[in-house]
């Protein structure tokens, strides 16, 4: 199947609960089915394989269930129970289908721990109000339309069907709104952020805010596209070349869900764990100290808010560089990602525009500006790029990628790119064509300095300007200045309330200690 072919028969597939369940939670229901019918259509392609090994398919079968019973199944990957393989389910019909599929996707997180939580999410048979959210007879035509289509390993590849569910996740993103920033981030801003780290054979990339994966998916197409060799027009890693090493943490249930559904049906072991990576971070070493690794890519919530104590006595020591205000976590996220860096590491994250012009120019203090202060100062920002507006399905603001190196080749030097004349007009987004990933990953790459698109300057110019790091600060394009988004707007003033009642505060403590008070 080509990847017309998948994308229109999944969206089929979504139509035809298009009634009865909101656009946001067409994918609760449509995913994990697409994702069941996946195993069970590899687990018959790896049940024929068995079949010629060794003769006859009721000898591979027993074998399987012997393994099954000594509780570890070597044969397949995933064991999919009988009542939960394909055609059962299409045999049913339509009477209590519902019960019968929830039942299903449990036995086979049940036989599989390692999808204990990732294919058992949803409740086909779940009421709201006292009615059914999906009947049985649109769940019936659901399976009717998944079933024109074989999913198995000789039907479609990892990298095709997994771009069909990247598109499956846009079309929900486009009809969630504001919450799909949660869970989906544009295909090329991700594939532009892969070609910014490059990462490398053997590496580990980690993402501590993953959503559903898309951004670590994104650095494993990128070393299958550097180093991969192509055969039986599928593209593949070498003998003796070394897959990425992949780690994700996610707070919501039903996105780490996603991300796990993600990172299988591309046919790639991903370490993602579910957790508050702020307060709880899931990956540390034996001491408790945070791992680190080689990347990172991220794409955090904008402007998220913790209180300031949040940053207070932390166990891992993340926030030596200044504690974020309340208003804001961009650098909080920033000093967990650096800590979570190793010696030579580089990551690339998708921050909101002002994280990298807050507080310039005030007189006085400003956290982030200090925060920001203290990164340039330790020579660790190697680029800026500023992005077009209207990419994002939660905001129509433009974000900036905020690449910070270790290793910098180019000591003492910041490239900034403003990148926000390069788009092409989409609806209901705009988005990055190839050619504009291409532009702006070579301007990285060969550190160039375009007039109109990118700068070069020193961390003593940046000094100069007060540590504004906003590419429209430096690189002007077509004479446009640069414009503050609302959201931006909002953020500098709920940062400046925070500084008024601190100094209130002070000013308080001052008149008491004097009594005037």
């Amino acid at each position: 199947m080509d990847l017309n072919t998948l994308e229109t028969w999944l969206w089929d597939a979504a139509c035809a609960i298009r009634g009865p369940v909101d656009a946001p939670k067409f994918k609760d229901y449509i995913l994990p089915l697409v994702f069941l019918k996946r195993l069970s259509d590899v687990f018959d392609d790896e049940l024929e394989r068995l079949t010629a090994e060794y003769g006859s398919r009721d000898l591979a079968l027993r074998l399987l269930e012997q393994e099954r019973e000594r509780g570890k199944v070597h044969l397949v990957r995933f064991y999919i129970p009988e009542n939960a393989r394909w055609p059962a389910i299409r045999q049913r019909g339509v009477a209590a289908l519902g019960q019968f599929l929830t039942d299903a996707v449990r036995d086979v997180a049940h036989e599989n721990p390692s999808l204990q939580g990732v294919i058992n999410m949803v409740d086909f048979n779940a009421t709201a109000a006292g009615q059914r959210i999906i009947s049985d007879q649109h769940l019936a035509a659901l399976v009717e339309v998944l079933s024109r289509q074989r999913l198995g390993l000789k039907d479609v590849e990892p990298d095709i069907l997994g771009r069909a569910y990247e598109y499956l996740l846009r079309k929900f993103a486009e009809g969630q709104g504001q919450s799909a920033g949660e869970f989906y981030t544009p295909r090329e801003v991700g594939l532009l952020m892969a070609r910014l780290l490059e990462p490398q054979p053997g590496m580990t990339v980690y993402d501590p805010t993953c959503g559903s994966g898309g951004l670590l998916i994104k650095c494993h197409l990128r070393l299958l596209e550097t180093h991969g060799i192509v055969e039986n027009g599928r593209p593949k890693l070498p003998p003796g070349t070394a897959p990425l090493r992949l780690y994700g943490q996610e707070i919501n249930p039903a996105t780490f869900a996603m991300a796990r559904m993600n990172a299988v049906i591309h046919d790639l072991q991903a370490d993602i764990r579910i957790g508050d990576t702020m307060r709880h971070p899931a990956f540390v070493d034996a001491a408790g100290r945070l791992q680190t690794f080689d990347r990172v890519t991220a794409n955090p919530m904008w402007n998220q808010k913790f209180s300031v104590e949040s940053y207070e006595n932390d166990p891992f020591e993340r926030f030596a560089l200044g504690k974020p205000p309340s208003s804001s976590a961009d650098w909080g996220w920033l000093q967990h990602m650096l800590a979570s860096l190793n010696d030579g590491g580089r990551m690339a994250v998708v921050l909101d525009t002002g994280a990298v012009s807050r507080g310039s120019g005030n007189s006085g203090s400003n956290r982030e500006r200090d925060i920001r202060k203290k990164f340039v100062e330790s020579d660790l920002i190697e680029a800026v790029i500023l992005l077009p507006e209207n990419l994002f399905y939660n905001t129509t603001a433009p974000g900036i990628i905020l690449v910070v190196n270790r290793r910098k080749p180019r000591r003492k030097e910041i490239l900034l790119i403003n990148a926000s004349q390069q788009f092409a007009k989409g609806r209901p987004k705009n988005y990055l064509s190839e050619e504009h990933v291409a532009r702006i990953a070579d301007l990285y790459r060969e550190w160039r300095t375009e007039e109109g698109l990118s700068a070069v300057i020193t961390g003593d110019e940046a000094a100069r300007n007060d540590y504004n790091l906003s590419p429209s600060r430096y690189v002007s394009v077509n004479g446009k200045d640069e414009v503050l988004p609302l959201e931006e707007a909002v953020v500098r003033l709920l940062e400046a309330e925070e500084e008024r009642a601190a100094a209130d505060r002070a000013l308080h403590e001052v008149l008491r200690s004097l009594g005037v008070l």
